[in-house]
């Protein structure tokens, strides 16, 4: 057994909050920038960078390999560290040479075999980095946090992770210069290149000092717990005919939600003329609004019973539903004044959504089989937002193809999230926790309304 943890004050807590706060801006550096500036700016295919930047979502399955190294042995005193560390170097270096690579493409080279060979080489090393650190460092607030206090310690990094989108939105907006006058739109080289080094430099200073001290050299003993293949424990997981239901309601609302995850800034680009610092805006938007979702549903869930998980999840899909059928009209009609309210409503959407699915994983995830549940879940919904982001942008690019319409070919990414939304709707209603649970003697953990509340108490 390990050593009980200590306590874990409320200044650590926010310190180490501080590494998601990171992470969420370098998902903008990479989802809303770098994106941006490829397909928009530069007139690259959509399909080949959306599946660079989703590289990462299918590259999860090693975070599970990650954390169970991390779970049996250490690695120079360190079980966390070590992995959380080594991910988020090859996450700062792997900026510093996407950077590089993005300035000379913006100053007119020519895309040769080997720029291309930098940049895939780039995001490859992003996406090994964020698959090996990810899990880990939640492995680590498990292991920092006595059981009182995970509740908290959970909410805030959470609520840090959705601010990171908001700062690094209008933060790389501010960095990212273009030209002045008539070259208004023009992006310039050395700001693009700038902005990557700073990034990350920043983001690898703060990443560091979040966890420095976190996890002492050669603290806890290693567990010896009965091992089980992942073939074994997915099979598991699969048996009950809730739990396949619920699959089904994770991966289509993960893949909907983020079909427009790689092509939102370009269609503020291509379709309205809205230069790269503006559309790199977009997350601090919706990022700052599903902040605020958050905590709001966060303290109804508290007061109100009979708003329970399920409910709170029907109303997330349903505000992203309106979301995407704005863009849409937005796309068809051209009319600007639409995007933003569009922004507002998906951050809305996206926070409203994520208390209750989040509190769903935790409903369907009985306390014995907890880690093999939530594990399985996790890795779901990883996958299902990769092929989602990925599948946004092979349809622009096919849409495109066949007719020749840069509006409608964006148009079609959003009207698919809208009838997907609701087939997702469909599948929830015929999910049934009461029914699941019942066939558990286990008593279930807390669902995740009252983990993250806890970051209020």
């Amino acid at each position: 057994m390990n050593e009980q943890p200590q306590n874990l004050s409320i200044g650590r807590n926010l310190k180490i909050a501080l590494f998601h706060l990171g992470s969420g801006m370098a998902d903008v550096l990479a989802t809303g920038t770098w994106n941006r500036i490829m397909i928009s700016d530069l007139g690259f295919s959509a399909t080949p960078i959306s599946l660079l930047i989703s590289l990462r979502y299918f590259l999860a399955p090693l975070g599970v390999w990650a954390g169970r190294i991390s779970d049996d042995r250490a690695v120079g005193g360190y079980r966390r560290l070590f992995w959380i560390w080594l991910g988020r170097a090859l996450m700062v270096l792997s900026m510093l040479m996407l950077g590089m690579a993005t300035a000379s493409l913006v100053r007119g080279e020519s895309a040769t075999p080997l720029l291309w060979l930098v940049i895939i080489l780039s995001l490859t090393m992003f996406s090994f980095g964020t698959a090996i650190s990810g899990s880990t460092f939640l492995a680590l607030i498990y292991d920092r946090a006595p059981e009182r206090q995970r509740g908290r310690a959970v909410g805030l990094v959470w609520a840090f992770l959705l601010t990171g989108f908001a700062v690094g939105g209008f933060l790389f907006s501010r960095l990212l210069h273009t030209g002045v006058g008539e070259d208004a739109a023009t992006l310039n080289p050395d700001s693009v290149q700038s902005l990557f080094i700073f990034a990350g430099l920043l983001l690898g200073g703060l990443w560091f000092f979040s966890l420095l001290g976190e996890e002492r050299r050669g603290s806890g003993a290693v567990t010896h717990q009965p091992k089980s293949s992942l073939r074994a424990d997915l099979k598991r997981v699969w048996s009950n005919r809730q739990t396949r239901l619920f699959f089904w309601y994770l991966a289509l609302s993960m893949i909907f939600a983020f079909a427009q995850d790689a092509v939102l800034e370009p269609f503020g680009g291509q379709v309205f003329g809205i230069d790269a610092a503006h559309t790199t805006r977009f997350a601090a938007y919706w990022g700052s609004m599903a902040i605020i979702s958050i905590l709001v549903f966060l303290w109804l869930r508290r007061r109100f019973k009979r708003l329970t998980d399920t409910v709170i999840s029907y109303i997330g899909v349903a505000v992203l539903i309106v979301t995407f059928a704005l863009f849409a009209i937005a796309g068809l009609a051209g009319l600007r004044p639409l995007v933003t309210p569009g922004l507002i409503l998906m951050g809305l959407g996206l926070g409203i959504w994520n208390v209750g699915t989040l509190g769903l994983m935790m409903s369907m995830s009985p306390a014995g089989r907890a880690g093999t549940f939530l594990g399985f879940w996790t890795m779901v919904e990883v996958i299902a937002r990769g092929i989602g982001t990925s599948g946004g942008g092979v349809i622009r690019d096919v849409v495109l193809g066949i007719t020749g319409d840069l509006a409608l070919s964006y148009v079609a990414v959003f009207i698919l999230e809208v009838f997907g939304l609701a087939l997702t709707l469909w599948v929830l209603s015929r999910v049934n926790v009461a029914v699941f649970l019942s066939a558990y003697e286990e008593k279930r953990p807390a669902d995740a309304a009252t983990v993250l509340a806890g970051a209020m108490d």
